[in-house]
């Protein structure tokens, strides 16, 4: 399967596509808001629909839809047939320009946390000229037209990820370009671009479906450890099975189609776990972009014969999911704000902008630590295979060398150099080395010329960890900025800034081990928050001085800041609650009848050793053991329906109605589960009703 050059962005409408269909002028004024921020002129869509409709329809387009993210962590669409009937039985192909900004979805079936109630039916999709359209192929074989937009409600508060992030890709781009005005720099524009790393598993789609709890949640409810795990390092970078080699290149020529070049693909830690990583995107085109990855991923996993598996963490015992988030700030010039260069101990200006993602990183931690919270990402956070709940900054050797003599001495006067390496061995060059190291266990963490926030689960949507990160450090450039504009000596001014800002916060960087129990009682020691779960993690979303923060740069509104918080309480619950119908089912309807007839088959092979005059006490032995696990597991199915049952009582509530789940609901699992895996280490293979680890992860 040959992805060719002619291949990229072949399904995309993207700035080549443009130049070559659009009128000059039209192309101009287009460019001018997607490079610069410019506002959009409404006089070119005509010319712009015009364009995007003929070139769909030469793909095989039928269709278009405005596609946006709601509050769901999936995408949404409506598709609208490009034909309109002219009134006397014959149609004609139409798609204006009107078409192409607006359209009116629902705005009451989508979470909106009390924006909108059930009969205030009208809200608004809009387009995001600034995200190339694309053409995909819908699974009845029609393609259709995708339109990036926002989604709004009808009183004009945001009901979507999208809405947020761009209004702080606006307020970051603002507050930057005043520091690097006062450095003497003048560039048009500022954007903050990410590159989401994608964690994934793939299983064997025929056992996927024999499991209801992988098809219902999405992780495994039940299921005894395999034999093997991950304990033997062999799986991480390891050679890529066939049949998986094959579905990544499949991959990879789908993402090609879209504009989406995949940098890396590989074996992950975990039996059957993968990872891609695509180029680097203003983050909301890569917003956009993760979002179909996460879509095709599963398409094309089901065209050979896969599940592909995006839970933070659907098999316990194993490493879970996530993505990196490698972060960064840049101007329309090409530099790179977060780039110390050869010499960081003389770059003010990288220092400022340091100081500045510090400050923001200890002043909200809690905001960031909620950015990356779900139900799903709880299970990860800390569980010594992901970056710890508590949010630090790793800045490597060089970085926290020139950041102690800073706070030592006001400035630095040197920085580490990378060494170079020689092996000793004959036919191997010598490279010079980094000067400094990575670490995996940082939440987020420095890696040269960029942050990545690791902690944000495989199934979000990075909009809101985006959107937060750029907000917080968008208001401290604010702080930084009207300091050092009101400075008669700016150099002196920025140089004693840095210096008290990093003193200040010198508690957030932290360069050893996350993962390690020492760390948590120092975290403590320094006052760090340690928040444990999502349901803990939303109270710090509409605080005082978080709304007005939010407010203040026209991000999000008190009213949309209190509604994010009832959807997440909202989504929560309603995720847990399916986890325990699910789990309630399984055990009613699936394991205790095969437990039975298990008991009875071991019954009669006992009764028939006795009348053969033959000793079955081990027979009895384990007989005796089934029964009372099997015991225990009934008692225990009964009593987590009970608990199910009360939550109601609660729903009036969010934040009771999450807690209650979490702190009850939740908290009786294991007591289920305990049981019925043991049970599966005793009964036989064969009369164990679903698919177990040993299938689910080494049979793929």
């Amino acid at each position: 399967m040959e992805v060719t050059a002619e291949d990229l962005g072949k399904r995309s409408f993207c700035e080549a596509v443009m130049r070559a269909r659009l009128p000059k002028a039209v192309f101009k004024e287009l460019k001018k808001t997607i490079d610069y921020g410019a506002p959009l002129d409404a006089a070119i869509a005509d010319s712009v629909a015009i364009a995007m409709r003929e070139w769909a329809k030469e793909l095989g387009a039928t269709h278009y839809t405005h596609w946006f993210h709601p509050l769901t962590n999936l995408t949404a669409e409506k598709h609208d047939s490009f034909m309109d009937p002219v009134g006397d039985g014959t149609f004609i192909t139409e798609f204006t320009g009107k078409e192409l900004i607006k359209a009116e979805p629902d705005g009451s079936s989508f979470p909106s946390g009390g924006i909108r109630e059930t009969c205030a039916a009208r809200g608004y999709t809009v387009w995001d000229c600034t995200s190339p359209a694309f053409v995909k192929e819908i699974p009845d074989g029609c393609k259709v037209l995708c339109i990036p937009t926002i989604f709004i409600s009808y009183t004009g508060e945001s009901l979507d990820h999208k809405t947020p992030l761009l209004r702080s890709m606006d307020a970051v781009n603002k507050q930057a370009l005043r520091i690097l005005k006062l450095f003497g720099k003048t560039p048009a524009k500022v954007t903050a671009s990410v590159g989401p790393e994608q964690e994934y598993f793939l299983i064997d789609k025929d056992k996927f479906n024999q499991r209801l709890d992988l098809k219902l949640t999405g992780r495994t409810l039940f299921g005894a450890p395999a034999p093997k795990g991950q304990e033997l390092d062999d799986q991480y970078f390891g050679v890529i099975k066939d049949k998986v080699s094959h579905f990544m290149r499949e991959l990879n020529k789908d993402l090609w189609e879209y504009g989406i070049p995949a940098k890396t693909q590989h074996n992950e830690v975990a039996p059957s776990q993968h990872e891609i990583a695509p180029i680097y995107g203003t983050t909301n085109v890569a917003t956009d972009q993760n979002q179909l990855l996460m879509e095709t991923l599963k398409k094309v996993a089901e065209r050979n014969g896969f599940a592909c598996l995006l839970h933070e963490k659907p098999f316990a015992g194993v490493n879970g999911s996530g993505k990196h988030n490698n972060w960064s700030i840049s101007t329309s010039d090409g530099e790179n704000l977060i780039d110390p260069g050869k010499e960081p101990e003389k770059n003010l200006q990288f220092q400022v902008f340091l100081a500045a993602i510090l400050e923001s990183v200890d002043n909200h931690a809690a905001l960031l630590r909620l950015s990356a919270s779900s139900a799903g990402n709880d299970h990860r956070l800390g569980a010594n295979e992901a970056p710890p709940a508590i949010i630090s900054a790793y800045l490597g050797d060089q970085l926290a060398d020139v950041v102690d003599q800073i706070i030592a001495n006001g400035e630095a006067t040197s920085s580490l150099k990378g060494k170079v390496y020689k092996s000793g061995c004959s036919v191997i060059p010598e490279f010079k080395m980094d000067a400094t190291d990575r670490n995996r266990t940082s939440p987020f963490a420095f890696t040269g010329n960029k942050f990545e926030f690791r902690m944000v689960g495989s199934t979000q949507c990075i909009a809101q960890p985006m959107m937060t990160l750029n907000t917080i450090v968008a208001d401290t450039l604010c702080n930084f900025a009207d300091v050092l504009e009101k400075a008669d000596d700016f150099e002196a001014a920025a140089k004693k800034l840095v210096a008290d800002k990093l003193r200040e916060h010198q508690r957030i960087i932290f360069n050893g081990n996350g993962y390690s129990e020492e760390w948590v009682k120092e975290a403590e020691r320094r006052g760090l928050p340690n928040i444990k779960c999502m349901v803990d993690a939303v109270d710090y979303l509409a605080t005082p001085e978080n709304i007005e923060m939010f407010e203040k740069h026209g991000v999000m509104s008190k009213r949309e800041l209190v509604a994010r918080g009832v959807v997440m309480y909202d989504n929560y619950a309603k995720q847990i609650n399916i986890e325990a119908k699910t789990m309630i089912e399984m055990s009613t309807k699936q394991i205790i009848p095969a437990v039975m007839k298990y008991e009875g088959t071991l019954a009669a092979s006992v009764k028939d050793l006795k009348e053969l005059g033959i000793s079955a006490d081990t027979q009895m032995e384990i007989l005796s053991t089934i029964d009372t696990k099997l015991a225990e597991l009934k008692k225990a199915t009964a009593e987590l329906e009970d608990i199910v049952a009360k939550a109601a009582e609660k729903e009036d509530d969010p934040k009771a109605w999450a807690k209650y789940y979490h702190d009850v609901v939740f908290a009786f699992f294991d007591t289920v589960r305990k049981p019925a895996d043991e049970l599966e280490k005793i009964v036989d293979a064969k009369a164990w009703p679903f698919p177990t680890y040993e299938e689910l992860l080494f049979e793929q």
